[in-house]
């Protein structure tokens, strides 16, 4: 009940801190710090970030210097804003004509501007996948994330998945975060928990269940940045990963290393019933179901236009934990499935994921940069089948020694999200 009470709670704030993204376009006498945002529906947009052979943002292209393809058909750009150093510029506006100076100098045509710089952030603490004895470490990583990632003209907004019930709307205000960074304590299971808790018939019940939650969160929240045009779109996200399926032979005692309840690690003799078997068909149904959460999490990303940075709290994770009695081999199975879902739901949106960091600080100096220099490419699709929803996209720079680094798909409307569950 308390969860159904805390995403129903989401709901109301994502509606409220929506209202000042949907806001019409400011007047010319009032402040320039006002955002505006337009809505183009059928509009396919991509933020891509072109570098030349020396690894830097390219911020000279025009819209003839990309080609894009949607399932390897040509299409044509219809729109290019360009982002640099936080002041947004609209490519596709006429240009100014060149003036000359009173020394008869041509001078460059000017750039047509908008007054709606910062990014849009979304940062999720998922204390649903952290432990209470990790909370000193995620408070100080939070710290580390609001004092180096978030500037003046950023709007963020920041949620919890489990009891730590932070709701803060989107706010310029970073002094809201940091408030709010005392409120977090992990709510996770534990590995001794994990191996204790009630099995279903395709892992831990609890565990699902605590990650579905999670997964709701987020695909709510990013379903909500759809309006917001021109400002570069990211999420944030505090959390171990997930696995639906963690330590099968550990959790039935047919582990080698701490289980053989039976004489033969795989074997029961009294049934003939191989657990081995059992446990890898078990955990082909979680490992489908798990790939099922992330397509809906990423589709959705995908289509807002919005990039998902996931980040790892653990730091450089070790592979042992006798204190818990877990094989070593399974316990890196389930570090390797963790940090791959973060993977997933990073590298499939066009962020990364930061794992085996202890410090963190390369990682979000590249987050800072990828967020704050990059082109909004907008076209139209020539696709007219309504069946095909996931779409390939492919962006190159027809200017040589320039590569583009964008995403690779979007879903169109339609696509179901999570399936609703009790």
């Amino acid at each position: 009940m308390a969860n159904r009470v805390h995403r129903n709670t989401i709901l109301v704030f994502a509606i409220a801190w929506l209202v000042p993204l949907m806001a019409a376009a400011p007047a010319a006498d009032q402040s320039p710090q006002q955002p505006t945002f337009r809505v183009a529906i059928d509009m396919v947009t991509l933020d891509v970030i072109p570098r030349g052979e020396n690894g830097r943002f390219v911020p000279n292209l025009v819209a003839d210097d990309f080609q894009v393809l949607e399932d390897a058909v040509p299409q044509k750009v219809a729109s290019l804003v360009l982002v640099n150093g936080g002041r947004v510029f609209n490519l596709t506006l006429p240009a100014s004509p060149a003036t000359a100076s009173p020394d008869g100098l041509v001078l460059p045509a000017a750039r047509a501007t908008e007054d709606a710089g910062g990014r849009v952030f979304v940062l999720i603490v998922d204390d649903l996948h952290f432990t209470a004895t990790e909370t000193p470490v995620v408070r100080a990583l939070l710290r580390k994330v609001i004092a180096r990632l978030f500037h003046d003209g950023d709007m963020v907004a920041m949620f919890s998945t489990g009891s730590s019930s932070i709701e803060i709307p989107v706010s310029y205000d970073r002094k809201l975060l940091e408030s709010a960074v005392s409120k977090v304590s992990g709510h996770g299971m534990s590995y001794r928990d994990i191996m204790d808790a009630k099995d279903g018939s395709q892992g831990p019940q609890g565990l699902r269940y605590q990650a579905h939650v999670a997964f709701k969160t987020a695909y709510e929240l990013l379903g909500n940045l759809e309006r917001v045009r021109n400002r570069r779109k990211a999420l944030i996200l505090i959390s171990n990963g997930y696995d639906f399926d963690p330590f099968p032979a550990g959790r039935t005692g047919t582990d080698q290393v701490f289980g053989g309840r039976y004489g033969s690690p795989w074997v029961n003799p009294e049934s003939g019933d191989r657990f081995m078997a059992l446990e890898k068909a078990n955990n082909q149904f979680a490992d489908a179901d798990l790939a099922s959460e992330l397509a809906a999490i990423t589709g959705i990303a995908n289509r807002v236009n919005a990039s998902i940075y996931a980040i790892d709290p653990r730091g450089v994770a070790g592979t042992t934990s006798v204190a818990e009695q877990i094989d070593s081999t399974e316990m890196r199975t389930h570090i390797g499935k963790t940090q791959g879902s973060l993977q997933v739901l990073s590298e499939a949106t066009g962020g990364f994921a930061v794992i085996n960091d202890n410090t963190y600080d390369e990682a979000l100096t590249r987050i800072d940069a990828e967020t704050s220099d990059y082109y909004i490419l907008g076209y139209y699709s020539t696709n007219a089948d309504a069946t095909r929803r996931n779409r390939q996209v492919e962006v190159k720079a027809a200017r040589p020694g320039v590569q583009v680094a964008s995403r690779g798909w979007y879903r169109t409307k339609g696509q179901p999200g999570p399936p609703p569950r009790q």
